[in-house]
């Protein structure tokens, strides 16, 4: 399968890709690049890369080559109803999941056939936004695949007012009368009212936001609109568990959470809140960023790999700090 490559986003060299069969009969994408040091005595492992809601494969492109820069194998999966991977509904640009669950099938599927055969040990993962939320359900649920977790704006809720219970109680009646498959109201469904970089809440960097446009403009089956009413609903599932006192207990892997200072599509406080009750918990938030931290300005985006530099084992520079940061950039 062939990437979408364009003169500001090429494709690393080397990749190799494929497509995965879940077994609820759910057809994934997913790529791989062997690390440049492949081959010899030590190997630093792979990072594994989980994208956020509307995400895909090629908007990356620039995280691999960072992570091959540091020595390690990478390897990112298109999730179900995303990219490349078969989407959920008749309608295509619908972004739908009836429950968070399912991605934790991909991610199994994912570690079993792409990964545990083919990447070498150790294992990193690197998620953002809605990946970061299924890393934590993934490890709270026992699954012990990666040494540390590394998570970008993760979603562990929404600032308010949207994270208010009328809206959650609204979305919950819509489905129970049958409205699962409906676009959230309200929404914008076909990306129409997209106003262009000014005043964007993704990123501060007029490049990259440009990049990322370009690829969909190139592809436009890439992307997907807004949620539905399940996949807005099952995200609110997701979120009031995260909220019980004794969640994050159960999540023994060391975490490092990189919130964005200016986020206005999750929540940096809930962020701080649950690192803070993490057994192993690291919490940094870096200061003017925006939700998409790793498609940021390079202003942020070298605070944020200075910290996973110190925090991932095989980095360059890595530190040994005696407690969790919890420290604002």
């Amino acid at each position: 399968m062939n990437f979408v490559s364009i003169p500001g986003n090429p494709c690393p060299d080397g990749a190799a890709t494929g497509m995965i069969q879940t077994p609820d009969g759910v057809t994934l994408r997913f790529a791989r690049w062997a690390s440049p040091d492949d081959g010899k005595e030590e190997v630093k492992g792979t990072v594994c890369v989980f994208t956020g809601r509307s995400e895909f494969i090629e908007k990356y492109f620039e995280t691999v080559r960072d992570l091959q820069q540091r020595g390690f194998a990478v390897t990112v999966l298109d999730w179900r109803g995303q990219g490349h991977s078969s989407r959920q509904l008749p309608d295509p640009r619908k972004g739908h999941v009836a429950n968070f669950r399912d991605f934790e099938i991909d991610v199994e599927t994912f570690m079993r056939l792409v990964v545990l055969p083919d990447c070498p040990p150790p294992y990193f993962a690197l998620a953002h936004s809605m990946g970061g939320a299924v890393m934590l359900r993934a490890a709270h649920s026992g699954r012990r695949w990666f040494e540390r977790m590394v998570l970008a704006a993760p979603l562990i809720d929404l600032p308010q007012p949207r994270a208010s219970w009328p809206l959650r109680i609204l979305m919950r009646i819509l489905r129970l009368v049958g409205f699962g498959n409906s676009y959230v109201p309200g929404s914008n469904v076909d990306r129409a009212r997209a106003s262009g970089f000014p005043g964007n809440p993704l990123t501060t960097d007029p490049g990259r936001y440009a990049r990322n446009a370009a690829l969909l403009a190139q592809d436009p089956a890439l992307g997907i609109g807004s949620p539905t009413v399940a996949w807005l609903d099952a995200a609110f599932d997701t979120m009031v568990e995260f909220d019980a006192a004794d969640y994050p207990m159960r999540i023994v892997a060391p975490v490092l959470m990189v919130a964005a200072g200016t986020d206005r599509i999750v929540s940096e406080a809930a962020i701080e809140q649950f690192a803070a009750r993490l057994p192993a918990g690291s919490y940094l938030a870096i200061e003017g960023a925006r939700h998409e931290i790793l498609q940021e300005a390079d202003l942020y985006r070298a605070q944020f790999w200075a910290a996973f530099d110190a925090f991932v084992p095989g980095a360059p520079m890595r530190t040994a700090p005696e407690g969790p940061p919890r420290a604002s950039i």
